[in-house]
């Protein structure tokens, strides 16, 4: 059902399903369509509440019909998840579309969202089915184990999966490891067995340069 045409830009085949997209990402489509802008960004009162609460914007919009559709943001990077009955963290800014088998909400991630000015909740995504995730340049799949636990820079993070632990570091950045400063204080470290998706440029915060 989705498929890549270059790296950039996600194509769909509707076939009576539902897909949800990011609200304006669609650049092309052809049969018979219908669109419907979703509220929220979480299914049910509670991703409503808490998205308002938190200020995380993500706006969706379903398509339903018979054709296929083409989605696209800002030249950003598509990499595509596939679920099977797990679950899928990733940050609302970086999410372009899902498919019917699959259910959006929220999550509580606690100090890292606060201190990055994007909420305190994160997007949740599970089920069965695909899931289409961007990234500021090429997407990295990081592996984290009993063994090798993984420390990330949270402007690099996108999304994780699998049987993971989140906790926070401060004091430090990988910056300041360099001398550069200026960026926020903390890490994210992650303990289990899952993969941790990364990108290669850092999102900016209300706290400066990450």
């Amino acid at each position: 059902m989705f498929r890549l045409q270059g790296s950039k830009v996600l194509a769909v085949d509707v076939t009576g399903d539902a897909v949800k997209a990011k609200n304006g990402s669609m650049v092309a489509y052809d049969g018979q369509m219908a669109f419907k802008k979703l509220s929220g960004g979480g299914e049910g009162i509670r991703g409503m509440v808490t998205r308002r609460i938190t200020g995380e914007q993500m706006t969706l919009m379903e398509v339903k019909g018979q054709g296929t559709c083409w989605f696209a943001d800002r030249a950003s990077e598509i990499n595509l998840v596939n679920l099977q009955g797990d679950k899928l963290f990733v940050e609302s800014s970086n999410l372009l579309a899902t498919d019917s088998g699959l259910r959006t909400g929220t999550s509580f991630t606690g100090l890292r969202g606060a201190s990055q000015g994007n909420g305190l909740f994160t997007t949740t995504i599970e089920g069965h089915g695909q899931a289409a995730i961007m990234s500021d340049g090429p997407a990295v799949v990081l592996r984290v184990s009993s063994q090798y636990p993984l420390t990330v820079d949270p402007g690099a993070y996108i999304a994780h999966q699998g049987n993971l632990r989140q906790s926070f570091q401060s004091g430090v950045t990988f910056r300041t490891f360099m001398g550069e400063g200026g960026g926020e204080a903390f890490q994210i470290r992650f303990e289990g067995d899952g993969v941790v998706y990364v990108q290669p440029s850092e999102r900016n915060s209300i706290a400066g340069d990450v």
